[in-house]
């Protein structure tokens, strides 16, 4: 796979509006064979601060493990965006995310970011794939994201599980406001309108804006700190969407060296993210 050095972040302004513009043109195929690579990237004193504020973490110079997700947004976007990208960016369902860390990023450090897209395969609704995002330090790895989306559509005809259980009683219960979609927004450039406002998430099908996925998995993970190892995975599925607004439950049990956790409804039970944390090296 040939990488392609950008010298600047794609600007999401731009592509997404590219995106949506040439979407009914895609028909499907398969995936293309591009890597990007941003190299000497720093982090932002302030806008690392928006992001703790907005997801519930300590202030701090240490990187939430969800925030370099931000960072190689762009080039995830642009991939997406580029003619060759067999499937439109508008109703591509971000179903699942597995981050791991080898050791704490900190706001020091200077970072090389690349994504490709890979793994195209069968779903019982659809396509899925897997976007793949690194950051590198020194020429390693340190951090790995893995965003797994479908492209609803034929699908494999095999049947899903639908096992239904009751939550468990929660840990705490979180107040999401109505404004969080477009305070997400702000600070990650994701600024898809179904997370923006009740009228334009109605264009999309749903009777609210949502919260975006990748903020529920954040909003979860600041549960966590003080409490997590150096190196670990945090790996979710995202369930039914977070209507805004909305009161959540929200439920952690220890799970071997790591922990397992929820995300549902406070008043109805009905689940939004389920996931799991455990050590590097350690049994998942």
């Amino acid at each position: 796979m040939a990488i392609t050095q950008l010298s600047a972040a794609p600007s999401l302004a731009t592509l997404y509006p590219r995106a949506v513009l040439t979407g009914f043109r895609r028909k499907g195929g398969e995936l293309p064979d591009t890597s990007y690579s941003l190299a000497g990237v720093r982090v932002d004193p302030r806008h690392l601060a928006a992001y703790n504020r907005v997801c519930g973490f300590r202030l701090g110079d240490e990187l939430p493990a969800t925030y370099p997700h931000m960072l190689t947004f762009p080039l995830q976007i642009k991939l997406m965006a580029a003619g060759d990208f067999p499937f439109p960016l508008a109703g591509s369902v971000h179903v699942a995310n597995r981050i791991t860390q080898s050791r704490p990023l900190r706001l020091c450090d200077e970072l090389e970011l690349r994504a490709h897209v890979a793994d195209l395969r069968d779903h019982p609704r659809g396509k899925q794939f897997d976007m793949i995002s690194e950051a590198l330090i020194g020429g390693d790895v340190v951090w790995t994201d893995v965003s797994t989306y479908l492209r609803r559509g034929p699908g494999s005809g095999s049947a899903e599980s639908k096992e239904h259980r009751e939550p468990p009683a929660p840990t705490a219960v979180w107040s999401v406001p109505a404004d969080i979609g477009r305070r997400y927004g702000e600070v990650s450039g994701d600024r898809n309108p179904i997370h923006l406002h009740k009228l334009t998430a109605k264009m999309f099908g749903y009777p609210r804006a949502i919260a975006h996925g990748m903020w529920t998995k954040a909003r979860c993970l600041a549960a966590f700190e003080g409490r997590l190892p150096a190196a670990f995975t945090i790996d979710v599925r995202f369930k039914l969407p977070v209507l805004l607004p909305s009161k959540v439950g929200f439920a952690a049990s220890p799970d071997g060296a790591g922990w397992r956790f929820e995300l549902f409804g406070a008043r109805n039970g009905k689940p939004h993210l389920e996931g799991t944390i455990s050590s590097v090296g350690a049994p998942a």
